[in-house]
């Protein structure tokens, strides 16, 4: 059964209180199509692990990770450098990329991402603010101020967006995202500039990159995106029937208020912690929840799930070729992201529905 959401659009029921009216042979095709996509995300790691400035053949990048000999400067090269940027890559991409289906559905907007709705403005600030005002310099130290700032953004933008009777609609959070996010990203401006120290350490980190980083760095972030990861994908069930609007939300049994808490938390977390670990990257959250409704569908439970997969495959793609497009040195991930996201939104939006929403 589906009916049609606040916006005109179509969407199956599949929130609490009903029952999913997709076959067998669909459910059958949609994971087998999420097991394509893991191996194409394996391979998409392998590669990043053997592909660099000095290229590695894949055999010895498996011996690096299941025999490894402290001796061989291949190895070393693969774990101490590779290793920690591929992992950190795959977090971080599922992290963007839920993140942005969780805005997307919890806004029914189509054009919503941590970007545009400020969230990574308001992680960005605080980050700045730790550096530039308080002196630290550790991307571990970030964390609890890269999730404040998120949070703050989050709930500012979404108290700005529901003032009038229409309540929060999505042009209103959109304009309120845009607007608290060019603030901040003055603020952060204003905060670099006054010193030049924290204009050393803010240029690359505010462009968005995965290089460089340790597996003590993927040590903190792993465990909070997984937990971002887990309750986004238990707030699916309800977000499908959040698209029917909150009045036939709650007759289908879904607890509206619970859920739009529990995505504020997820958001915070996931955007918060990407922002700490790899700086603001662009793109991943808006483009990736747009490509997996072209096979999903607007079911939430599958968007979400195939985003946790479809979004740290682009994310190395991305960051492999930063590694190889120049002749020296490496371009940074949230440029290509940025360079590879634009053209590809552009072919999304000009279809004459957007991606399902």
């Amino acid at each position: 059964m589906s009916l049609a959401t606040e916006d005109g659009t179509d969407v199956s029921i599949t929130g609490a209180g009903s029952r999913a009216d997709d076959s067998p042979r669909r459910n059958g095709t949609l994971v087998a199509g999420l097991a394509a996509a893991t191996i194409v995300l394996a391979a998409v790691a392998i590669a990043s692990l053997a592909i660099g400035n000095r290229a590695i053949d894949p055999v010895t990048v498996l011996n690096a990770v299941f025999a490894y000999d402290d001796a061989n400067p291949l190895h070393l090269m693969v774990m101490e450098l590779r290793v920690p940027r591929t992992l950190l890559g795959i977090v971080v991409g599922a992290a963007l990329a839920v993140c942005g289906g969780l805005i997307q559905a919890f806004t029914r907007n189509p054009l919503a991402d941590p970007g545009i709705l400020g969230v990574n403005a308001g992680a960005s600030f605080a980050v700045t603010f730790a550096v530039g005002i308080l002196g630290l310099t550790t991307p571990g130290a970030y964390v609890p101020f890269a999730l404040l700032g998120a949070f703050v953004l989050t709930v500012l933008v979404y108290v700005l967006g529901s003032f009038g009777r229409s309540g929060a609609t999505p042009m209103k959070l959109t304009l309120a995202g845009v607007a608290l996010g060019a603030a901040f990203t003055g603020f952060t401006t204003a905060i670099v500039l006054r010193d030049l120290g924290t204009l050393q350490v803010m240029r690359f980190w505010g462009v968005g990159s995965i290089g460089g980083r340790t597996l003590d760095q993927l040590a903190w972030a792993a465990p909070l995106i997984a937990g971002g990861l887990l309750i986004a994908l238990l707030c699916a069930r309800s977000l499908n029937a959040l698209a029917l609007g909150d009045d036939l939300a709650q007759a289908l049994g879904a607890r509206v208020r619970v859920t739009r808490v529990m995505v504020i938390i997820a958001v915070t977390i996931l955007a918060g912690t990407s922002v700490a670990a790899a700086g603001p990257i662009a793109f991943v959250g808006l483009m990736i929840p747009h490509v997996v409704r072209w096979f999903t569908g607007p079911d939430q439970r599958w968007v979400l799930t195939y985003s946790m997969i479809i979004g740290p495959a682009f994310l190395l793609l991305a960051d492999i070729l930063g590694r190889i497009v120049l002749p020296s040195g490496e371009l940074r991930v949230g440029i290509v992201t940025a360079l590879l996201g634009a053209p590809i939104l552009i072919i999304l939006v000009r279809r004459k529905r957007v991606s399902g929403l």
